[in-house]
């Protein structure tokens, strides 16, 4: 009985808390964990890395330049990116059409946010955009870029996860 009552108790609390949801906690970005956020994250920057380090090698070896290379490299990190989370979705059973959306709905803001602060980094850190592969201050930049993508978008994930946007709409498919 008491047991019960402790789970009545317990969703009444949870009942409460939907409600207040929407107007008392605005900018709190919702129930959702740091390591919820920061596995969202880290899934986006996988897809970035990949397509930034193949962008710079294919880039490198046709002989571009640092902004044919830069674009190439945008691209293939948002083409990896979606790639990786319409891969899971597909897991799930979830026809083309709709793993598309929900990958472009789950990862653009997350992707862009990250690309910014990354080539950012990248584009500001001197002699960085004229390292060469086979150099490391190109590989300490890189590292250093992508922790601060990292770090920022972060935060962005855990806000847009706690309003039922971003990688909340992916894990509605993974259960």
């Amino acid at each position: 009985m008491e047991q019960h009552h402790e789970q009545h108790g317990h969703q009444q609390h949870e009942q409460h808390g939907h409600r207040q949801h929407g107007h008392a906690h605005g900018a709190a970005g919702g129930p959702v964990s740091w390591g919820t956020a920061a596995r969202a994250t880290l899934h986006c920057l996988t897809g970035c890395a990949i397509g930034e380090v193949l962008g710079m090698i294919i880039g490198t070896a046709l002989g571009w330049g640092n902004v044919q290379t830069m674009i190439l490299a945008i691209v293939l990190a948002f083409f990896f990116g979606y790639a990786l989370t319409l891969r899971g979705i597909l897991v799930a059973g979830v026809d083309l059409r709709t793993a598309i959306r929900v990958a472009l709905a789950a990862d653009t803001l997350s992707i862009a946010v990250m690309e910014l602060i990354d080539n950012g980094v990248i584009a500001l850190w001197p002699g960085a955009m004229d390292a060469h592969l086979s150099d490391p201050l190109f590989w300490i930049v890189l590292a250093i870029a992508l922790a601060a993508a990292f770090v920022i978008t972060t935060p962005v994930n855990k806000w847009m996860i706690g309003r039922g946007k971003g990688h909340a709409v992916v894990h509605q498919y993974h259960h």
